[in-house]
């Protein structure tokens, strides 16, 4: 499966850069999909919610009524669920959401997320860039020239002391996102429009997939 490289004028630069042939032939695996993003969206879960149940709500102890006689059920307690300003019954505690996943899943499921931007034709391979500072408006207007604007786009970068730039350029721009290419998963691919992959950061994404 071969790609085109563009520049940042957005035009081709004659180059063309290839993804693995067995990765163009395999069909993308929904489930697997379905089970990372699971695993990645448990995992952001902090787990600290708390309810305050019958034994810690700070109410009188004494037994509110008789126990026969009164043509009603027993009640010995006001504490309880059961009553006005009682404890929650089987209320949240804190919990730790993540689940292991086995790490050929995760790949599968990495592999199968990046197959389906490449056939939605929302896979773009950018030749080698950087910014001599920090400019917020340089990148808005390189994803204005790449017709990226209307777009909730990933750009995956090396991991490279000259891109650091660019991840400060983007960081204020709500429906862009810049990763270093070590750090992609799932999630992200598939909360993407537009998928952009930086030239040099190809051979990671491509073992990280194949």
């Amino acid at each position: 499966m071969d790609f085109a490289v563009i520049n940042i004028q957005g035009k081709e630069t004659g180059k063309k850069v290839s993804l693995p042939v067995d990765l163009a032939e395999n069909a993308p695996n929904d489930h697997v999909i379905w089970l990372d993003v699971k695993h990645y969206l448990a995992a952001q879960r902090q787990g600290t919610h708390k309810a305050k149940e019958k034994f810690e709500v700070s109410y009188s102890t004494k037994k509110i009524k008789k126990q026969k006689g009164t043509g009603g059920a027993r009640a010995g307690s006001i504490k309880s669920g059961v009553f006005v300003g009682g404890g929650r019954i089987f209320g949240p505690r804190p919990r730790d959401y993540s689940f292991k996943l086995n790490k050929k899943v995760k790949h599968l499921a990495r592999q199968s997320a990046v197959v389906y931007k490449a056939k939605e034709n929302a896979l773009i391979f950018l030749d080698n860039f950087s910014f001599a500072a920090p400019k917020t408006k340089e990148f808005i207007s390189l994803l204005e020239t790449l017709k990226l604007d209307d777009s909730k786009t990933l750009f995956l970068l090396p991991n490279e002391e000259n891109t650091q730039n660019i991840h400060l350029s983007a960081r204020n721009i709500p429906n862009a996102k810049v990763l270093h290419v070590n750090e992609v998963n799932t999630y992200e691919i598939m909360n993407a429009d537009k998928l952009v992959v930086g030239v040099n950061a190809l051979e990671t994404l491509v073992e990280l997939i194949s």
